[in-house]
């Protein structure tokens, strides 16, 4: 949710079109497909799924229609069903927990680190039971889960590792990428993620090959070949035209990460010392990408008008904690560090869109809030 615009000129959460829509690339890849008569499926999807596989170093990537279909689709795979149960994130986006239902078990919400957002590890034994199925680790925010400790957490049972990566395009931990840190990995590629195609679309990652036909089969309404319906699947593919336009925007992927972790960098350095305000912390060996920029305060709705009226747009990601949704608040979950967070985080503008300029606009803001 962006903060009022004021009469003052406006730093932006997000612009799309400062980042997209200037695009002659993207626009001639756009024009490509149309000219192609080929709007299913093709030679676009099949370069892209392709290149993402290359870029995250797994073996496969299968597009999707959007991150929560990957998801489903990553959890369907893997045989997640009714009667299983399904490890999350107690503070994440709900998509993470309706893929769960979606896949017709039961999410088990894990308390989260209130400095990353992301699972905390040694919660992770206390949670499994004989019906754990599979462990969702979310990227929250950009910055990688410890998938480490948590397979340590998982030894010597069977529960599947999966990546909700939608927010890390490109992250790393101890040298490896998100996307090929667990069994299977789902992303999302919203417009505002670092890695965005012009409308929804998705992807999953993995090593596993069998793995990788089965999620394409189940996304192609249970199909390998026309008519033939091996299994009750769903239509959910991506897109050529985004895929040639994700095509384009990857090339640029690592750039604007840089430039996020530039922005992030100077957030630190200059904010680290307001005793008030509470800003992430990053783990050991890990080189997040920052898609958002997430500070905490008790006073939050104050700094956020405060920024408001000197023109600085910001964000809540989330203002409503799952467990305290209509979707879930039947389910009597008591997370109180999801709840904390729900009321004391605010997102500040990132990304390639921002110029030095702004970024000090920011932090000038910031700073000059009356704690």
């Amino acid at each position: 949710m962006a903060a009022a615009r004021t009469a003052a000129p406006t730093v932006p959460f997000l612009d799309l079109r400062a980042i997209v829509g200037e695009d002659a690339e993207v626009a001639e890849a756009v024009a490509r497909v149309v000219r192609s008569g080929r709007y299913v499926g093709g030679p676009e999807v099949e370069a892209f799924e392709r290149a993402w596989a290359g870029f995250c170093g797994t073996r496969h990537a299968v597009g999707a229609g959007n991150g929560l279909d990957a998801l489903t689709l990553a959890l369907l795979a893997l045989d997640v069903g009714p009667g299983d149960e399904v490890i999350v994130p107690s503070w994440t986006f709900i998509a993470t927990w309706l893929a769960v239902s979606r896949a017709g078990a039961k999410p088990v919400p894990v308390e989260v680190d209130p400095d990353t957002g992301n699972l905390d590890p040694d919660r992770v034994a206390a949670a499994l039971s004989p019906r754990t199925r599979a462990l969702v680790a979310v990227h929250l925010y950009g910055q990688p889960a410890d998938t480490d400790r948590i397979s340590d957490a998982l030894a010597g049972s069977e529960v599947a590792l999966i990546e909700d990566a939608a927010q890390a395009h490109g992250a790393m931990l101890r040298g490896r990428r998100t996307g090929a840190l667990g069994r299977i990995a789902a992303f999302s590629f919203y417009p505002g993620k670092n890695l965005g195609a012009l409308g929804d679309g998705g992807a999953v990652t993995t090593d596993d090959e069998e793995l990788a036909r089965r999620v394409r089969r189940l996304g192609n309404y249970g199909s390998e070949r026309k008519y033939e319906h091996l299994e009750r699947g769903a239509n959910s593919r991506l897109d050529p035209i985004q895929a040639a336009a994700l095509s384009v925007r990857l090339r640029r992927l690592e750039a604007d990460n840089a430039r996020r972790r530039a922005i992030a960098d100077t957030y630190m350095d200059t904010l680290g010392g307001l005793e008030w305000l509470r800003l992430p912390r990053v783990i050991d060996g890990a080189e997040p990408v920052w898609h958002l920029f997430v500070v905490r305060t008790e006073r939050r709705d104050a700094l956020a008008r405060h920024l408001a009226e000197r023109g600085i747009e910001t964000g809540l990601h989330y203002p409503v904690a799952n467990h305290r949704s209509g979707a879930y608040a039947d389910q009597g979950f008591d997370l109180a560090i999801a709840d904390e967070l729900a009321a004391t985080c605010l997102s500040l503008p990132i990304g390639p869109h921002l110029s030095d300029a702004d970024v000090e606009r920011v932090i000038e803001a910031v700073t000059s809030f009356p704690a």
